[in-house]
Parts: C-alpha cells; sequence; structure tokens
C-alpha cells in the first residue's frame, strides 16, 4: 500500500492509494467501451448493417421473394435488367440465360410446380463496378410438384420437394429502383 498526501484534504492526512486496485476496473472499463464502439445494429433476422440503403435493398429482394412465390412471371420480368445474363456458373455457355432465356426457364419450372415456399437469410450487401449492388444470401425453396401417375391409376398426391444454397443477386440501380442484372 502506498500512501501519498491528497493536496486538496483539509487536514493534511495522508489518503491511502491503492493504485493496483484500480487498474483491474480501468482495464474493464476500456475494454468494454472499445467493444461497444465496434458494436453494428444489424437489420433484424439478417448478418447485414442497419442502414436506410441497405433496407432498401432488402425491401426490394423482399418484393422478388414474394413474386417468386407466387410464380409470378411478368412481376419477375419487370425486375429483371434488360442487360439480364445469368452465365449459372459454369464455363459451359449452353446453360447461359439472357432475359429471353430467363422467361422460357421461368414458364417452364413454374409449371412443374404447384406451390413454392420461398425463404431468404441476408448474409451481405456489396458494392461491386459500375453501379452494381450485391446481394448476398441463403435461401430455402420448398416447392411442391406433382407425381407422375400411370394411366388409369389414381393420381398421387404432390410432393414437397426442398434446396438449400447460397446466392447472390446482381442489382443495378435505376433511379430510386433496382433492377436484377443476374441471380435468379
Amino acid at each position: 500500500m502506498c500512501a501519498r498526501r491528497n493536496s486538496s484534504s483539509r487536514t493534511g492526512v495522508p489518503i491511502p492509494v491503492k493504485p493496483l486496485s484500480v487498474l483491474p476496473k480501468l482495464l474493464a472499463g476500456l475494454a468494454f467501451s472499445t467493444l461497444a464502439g465496434c458494436t453494428h445494429d444489424f437489420i433484424p433476422n439478417t448478418q447485414v448493417e442497419d442502414s436506410d440503403f441497405n433496407r432498401q435493398v432488402i425491401g426490394y429482394c423482399e418484393d422478388y421473394r414474394r413474386a417468386v412465390e407466387r410464380r409470378n412471371i411478368p412481376a419477375l420480368l419487370k425486375m429483371a435488367d434488360a442487360k439480364y445474363y445469368e452465365d449459372g456458373g459454369t464455363i459451359d455457355t449452353s446453360d447461359d440465360l439472357d432475359l429471353a432465356g430467363l422467361q422460357a426457364y421461368l414458364n417452364e419450372n413454374f409449371k412443374k410446380t404447384t406451390q413454392i415456399r420461398y425463404e431468404i437469410f441476408y448474409r451481405d450487401i456489396s458494392f461491386g463496378r459500375a453501379n452494381q449492388v450485391y446481394v448476398d444470401y441463403t435461401y430455402s425453396a420448398s416447392y411442391k410438384v406433382p407425381v407422375p401417375t400411370p394411366p388409369g391409376e389414381t393420381p398421387s398426391p404432390d410432393v414437397w420437394r426442398r434446396r438449400v444454397a447460397d446466392n447472390r443477386l446482381e442489382l443495378v440501380r435505376d433511379g430510386e429502383k433496382f433492377r436484377i442484372l443476374a441471380g435468379m
């Protein structure tokens, strides 16, 4: 224990000071303030920082998600940019889609389903070149499909199938709104 005279003491009696007893409290306070300074607010149920811009992007993506669930091909095509191009993530160009290919793909695949549930967990929003916005997310797509029934037999009930995967929507600003360049 160290003793030192506190100059503000009226009596001049030394006041005992424990310099090391203050150190843990000081370090704890410093650690807390450092951690508190690094925290971010996230949009609920996402890993995306809360900002007006990010909320606008997620709002647009939620419109996209609802259009998929409704199998609303005209709405989805309206959301797609005229330069829409999807390479399918492969070097094989036979699976690439432009806007006309997207329309054919949606028509063909939505006819095969009777119901769709499409859930999205947003992981990140970032910026690309030329005014692009990347939205990284994980989706869970559950879709109901009819089971083929041989002629003369009683039709089987539809069957649910499910797929979970990561995806990226590539958006471009169109005035105050967005258009989808790739990723549908």
